[in-house]
């Protein structure tokens, strides 16, 4: 390597650590987490890590089974990121793994996936998605999180649970949807898996249904009388022990999972197939992009509310990060993909977590049961843990939350309809980014429509609302106050109000004053340009007051300084702010030759108090 070419590779690294010096990232901020640390500080990590691991087992078997992958793919991802996750998070409390966004995602992307395809490209598809949410964190991504409205989320998390819950009748009912069923040759939406699951209907058995409805029953009554148990994991144990019973003593054949062992669990790196690297990266890079942008929000409001109860400082940047390593690290050791569990998370708080450890003696645990107990897998019905997990995904639909979305505004029920029914209609990755679009498309038209109301003097000299058209016998001058942001989706209302007023035709000079105007753009300039060269074609004149510094910069880097002319623009002075408004109307009776005219204000009532 020549001496340049070093030179050059040092200059680089020097200027990543200052890149992410300067974003604040830590690469291992659980050196600081045991600050005070003790043995009363031990004690409630180890009970908390013991409750999680009691509840994440099960859990992981239920969100593999929700993707439709070998049930220890979810115990895998569960017990690594539980690891790993708390050596690079912020959040001391958080509890990464599957969840059922992430495995209600991965099951609707790799719908039209054969099951050995699954499998191959499964840790590829882990380590693009570790990629992607470990970049992100470098550049700060979690932040833009914040702008994804609420009723997104509560619309899509809605339309999930009830495609799971349809995808899981087939379980409790014991029927199989033949190769040729709608609901395995197209997408897998809602109505598809609906009607092949009704046309399969005859076919069902009474023992499946039996047991299902029987595991209901014990689950329903346990969450209500004993909530604080783990209540998922004594209803799995206790069903696979009947069914263990009714299997030897009464002849029951229910469908069982299939057991493994270690050699199943060796760790092993992502593949490439025959195609080649590049189409196996743009085969699986929407449903990367789409698990990585669901993971990270919902990493990110679980680890804030649980931020918020202890009085700790969220930093969502350094909790991404360590979804995205948890991430890379499931996918060499055979995991599907993790973030931010709900359930867990909460679960952990509630038990008096006081450090990281608690998540990692969760994990350590469930690499245990995972060594442990993969030859008891044939004891346990699908249709138990199917049961199960039609309960997990009806108790993710929040009806207050719902409520709120619906009545708050009309902007926000229609994208939480809009999301909802995507969710039914289409592949839950294409969803969820609609939706995110449709909030966006709202927002948009409600912070870019201008609202601008007439005001005159009186022959008193008073302000007034303007009335009736009528003759003005002296020459007029409009002052437009522009508020607010002139961003790419304003400009051209913008424009098109100013040519309105302009029609007039006593009107001869337009005073734009620009106090508040912020966040001028390519578009917003090129709008005011057109404006311009409108008016002047009409012979209006056109003067700017009270522009501020970013204001008048972006101005003149585009070069409208000049076509504007620098005589003609006053910038704002802080000590007295109608000073630029005073020496804009002298510039305009200059123009106009005279001293006296007609002056018209127009402003936004709903900006302006004044």
């Amino acid at each position: 390597m020549s001496r340049r070419a070093r030179w050059l590779l040092r200059r680089l690294l020097l200027q990543m650590k200052q890149f992410v010096g300067d974003n604040s990232i830590e690469f291992f901020p659980i050196r600081r987490g045991f600050r005070g640390y003790n043995g009363s500080s031990l004690r409630s990590d180890t009970a908390s890590g013991i409750n999680v691991a009691l509840l994440a087992f099960p859990q992981g078997m239920a969100y593999a089974v929700i993707a439709d992958l070998p049930i220890q793919y979810g115990i895998v991802s569960g017990a690594v990121a539980a690891i790993i996750a708390p050596i690079f998070a912020g959040s001391r409390h958080t509890i990464l793994g599957p969840t059922n966004a992430t495995a209600f995602m991965l099951f609707a992307s790799f719908a039209t996936f054969s099951a050995p395809d699954r499998l191959f490209y499964l840790p590829l598809l882990v380590l693009m998605i570790g990629l992607l949410l470990t970049v992100g964190a470098l550049f700060r991504v979690a932040e833009l999180v914040q702008y994804v409205s609420r009723s997104v989320v509560v619309g899509y998390i809605t339309g999930a649970a009830i495609l799971i819950i349809a995808n899981q009748l087939r379980h409790v009912l014991g029927v199989e949807l033949p190769a040729d069923s709608i609901a395995n040759q197209g997408p897998k939406t809602f109505f598809t898996i609906l009607q092949g699951t009704l046309a399969e209907i005859p076919h069902a058995r009474w023992q499946p249904i039996v047991i299902s409805v029987a595991t209901f029953l014990v689950w329903f009554f346990l969450n209500r009388k004993f909530g604080k148990l783990p209540v998922f994991a004594l209803t799995l144990v206790l069903f696979s022990t009947v069914y263990y019973f009714l299997h030897r003593h009464a002849g029951w054949e229910l469908k069982t999972f299939e057991a493994f062992a270690i050699s199943d669990l060796k760790p092993r790196l992502p593949e490439i197939s025959a195609r080649g690297f590049f189409w196996d990266v743009s085969h699986l890079i929407g449903i990367a992009f789409s698990i990585a942008f669901l993971a990270s929000l919902e990493n990110s409001v679980m680890s804030k509310t649980l931020a918020s109860r202890v009085g700790d400082r969220p930093d969502v940047n350094q909790d991404m990060l360590s979804v995205g390593i948890a991430n890379l690290a499931s996918s060499v050791t055979g995991g599907m993909p993790a973030s931010g569990s709900l359930t867990r998370s909460a679960l952990n708080f509630s038990s008096g977590a006081m450090s990281r450890l608690s998540s990692i003696i969760s994990g350590v645990l469930c690499i245990v049961g995972l060594l442990l107990l993969g030859n008891l897998m044939v004891h346990v019905p699908k249709a138990v843990l199917a049961t199960l997990v039609v309960c997990i995904a009806a108790s993710v639909i929040n009806r207050h939350q719902i409520r709120i979305s619906l009545y708050s505004t009309p902007s926000d029920a229609a994208v939480l309809i809009t999301t909802f029914l995507a969710a039914l209609l289409m592949p839950l990755n294409v969803a969820i980014f609609l939706g995110v679009g449709i909030s966006i498309m709202l927002y948009l038209r409600a912070a870019s429509r201008p609202y601008l109301t007439e005001y005159e003097f009186s022959e008193e000299g008073e302000l007034r609302e303007a009335g009736e058209k009528r003759q003005r016998p002296l020459p007029a001058i409009s002052i437009v106050h522009v508020e607010g942001d002139l961003f790419f989706g304003a400009a051209e209302l913008f424009r098109t109000q100013i040519q309105k007023t302009s029609l007039d035709e006593d009107l001869c000079v337009i005073i734009l004053r620009m106090k508040n105007a912020r966040h001028l753009d390519a578009t917003s300039v090129v709008a005011l340009e057109e404006l311009l060269q409108f008016l002047n074609t009409h012979d209006r004149h056109v003067i700017i007051s009270g522009a501020s510094k970013e204001v008048y910069r972006v101005l003149k880097n585009a070069g409208t300084v000049d076509v504007v002319g620098r005589e003609n623009i006053f910038l704002n002075n802080a000590r007295n702010p109608n000073l630029s408004t005073r020496n804009a109307l002298k510039r305009a009776q200059e123009l106009l030759g005279t001293k006296e005219a007609d002056i018209r204000i127009f402003y936004d009532p709903n900006k302006d108090t004044k």
